[in-house]
């Protein structure tokens, strides 16, 4: 368990928080649909991490660019400063809402049992929840739970982990079901990834990195899946190219500018890693096993944390819309792209006769407020296919399609 450091509690202190609650509040006060009369009384959240530097390699070695990439000051795979101001502002905008909604009190610490914080081992993820419990509660002791700095969480690494008996050639087969193969979902992506070549500017006609022919095989150790070609080794680049965006950097290497709306186009190409690594039906059932199950009990059980966050990654949070069958859409991001600090938020709520129900939202920032370090933030509706269209869904139906697809856990 991580008390918030000194240093950072100091830092997220600064001027650049001192914004009103009500200015944040504007964005995601409004009532969620079909829930008047209803009270809100439980907040389930799953948040990927915020900014972080580029991880090495992540632009493959031997990619070319007309123009050097700009220089990071926080060292490979950290959250950026900057990364954590724009969590603490989520957070703010998060606890505003809250408030308007009588979950959490307005002002003051809250009851130190009614917010629970796990995050991922990594570093990132855990100066994330940092700087999110931050945000939430400035000045109080909310503690940040998380395994020992590496330990493969199953909760956020289930393959890793061997958390479910995870089979690497029925996966590989499932995903080619879901795709077409690996032939056709780079077909598919090919003007992005013209697209890129043109935003690297290389001036290569065979292209700018070092890819190869598409192929999907088990990985030798069984454990998970090893990706080859065009998508794997463009997916990186392009997250890349959003990430030094968000963070103020200049966002061109020396090809077509970069701005908001092609990032949007290029964020097509990280997206589809997704629809190998974690939303079709085998991969997204494995990769939520676990963190599905914990989100179910914080849902229903009897003395459970008004508010309960898991901070993971962008795999988790695919996962997750994979296996409900929704697709996260946010302004400024190609669909299933996973927003730096976007969180899948599910509310849960009671009439007055105590049947309780649920809602989901995808709370997000755009690149573009990312950069300009906006205190806006945009809250999306989300549809979960079996659940009414305009209506809150009751809580153990939703409970009940959630578990069913989850992989068993390994005993």
């Amino acid at each position: 368990m991580t008390p918030i450091s000194a240093t950072l509690r100091r830092y997220l202190r600064s001027a650049i928080f001192l914004i009103t609650a009500s200015a944040l509040a504007a964005p995601v006060a409004a009532q969620a649909p079909g829930t008047r009369g209803l009270t809100l009384d439980r907040v389930v959240l799953l948040m990927r991490h915020g900014v972080r530097a580029p991880l090495d390699g992540e632009v493959p070695h031997g990619t070319r660019t007309a123009s050097p990439w700009p220089h990071w000051t926080t060292p490979e795979s950290q959250l950026t400063p900057r990364g954590a101001e724009a969590l603490a502002t989520e957070a703010r905008a998060d606890r505003a809402d809250w408030a308007a909604r009588g979950l959490l009190p307005a002002k003051g610490c809250p009851a130190s049992d009614s917010i629970r914080i796990w995050t991922n081992s990594s570093p990132r993820t855990i100066a994330s929840g940092q700087a999110y419990a931050q945000g939430l509660a400035p000045g109080c002791t909310l503690t940040i739970g998380h395994r020992p700095v590496g330990e493969a969480d199953p909760l956020f690494e289930p393959l890793r982990a061997r958390a479910t008996r995870f089979d690497a050639t029925a996966a590989v087969a499932d995903i080619d079901r879901f795709t077409g193969g690996m032939d056709a979902l780079a077909a598919r992506h090919r003007n992005a990834l013209r697209l890129l070549d043109s935003v690297l500017g290389c001036g290569d006609p065979k292209g700018c990195d070092p890819a190869g022919a598409p192929r999907l095989t088990p990985s030798a150790d069984g454990k998970g899946i090893d990706l080859s070609g065009p998508i794997r080794t463009a997916s990186g680049t392009a997250q890349v190219l959003l990430l030094q965006y968000a963070e103020g950097l200049s966002p061109s290497v020396g090809g077509v500018p970069v701005n908001g709306a092609v990032l949007a186009r290029l964020g097509a190409v990280h997206a589809a890693l997704f629809d190998v690594y974690s939303r079709s039906p085998y991969m997204a059932a494995h990769q939520s096993a676990a963190f599905g199950r914990h989100m179910i009990d914080a849902l229903t059980a009897r003395d459970g944390r008004k508010v309960d966050m898991l901070v993971g990654h962008d795999t988790n949070v695919t996962a997750l819309a994979g296996l409900l069958g929704f697709d996260l859409v946010a302004p400024g991001y190609a669909p299933n792209d996973a927003a730096p600090g976007g969180a899948v938020m599910i509310e849960r709520w009671h009439d007055r006769r105590g049947r309780r129900f649920v809602t989901l939202s995808y709370r997000t920032q755009s690149p573009d407020r990312l950069r300009h370090q906006s205190p806006d933030v945009t809250v999306t509706p989300i549809r979960v296919p079996g659940c009414p269209a305009a209506a809150p869904c009751p809580l153990d139906r939703f409970v009940a399609l959630f578990g069913r697809r989850l992989a068993p856990l390994a005993r």
